[in-house]
């Protein structure tokens, strides 16, 4: 395996750990996360602030 293939499943390793994380977090989903991260990228503090409201909005209190 080269260097940009190792470096490429090292990063999609951790943003699926912290979708997870997030998911657990804050009670959205794992899917949920998946997508936040994909339009915020990976500032853990933005992250947590969408996802509450993401969650609020559901109607569903938050974990």
């Amino acid at each position: 395996m080269d260097d940009d293939t190792q470096d490429h499943a090292r990063k999609m390793r951790e943003k699926t750990s912290l979708a997870s994380a997030l998911a657990a977090e804050t009670g959205i989903t794992v899917d949920q996360a998946v997508d936040l991260i994909a339009m915020i990228g990976t500032d853990r503090n933005s992250l947590l602030r969408e996802a509450r409201i993401l969650k609020t909005r559901s109607g569903q209190p938050l974990s």
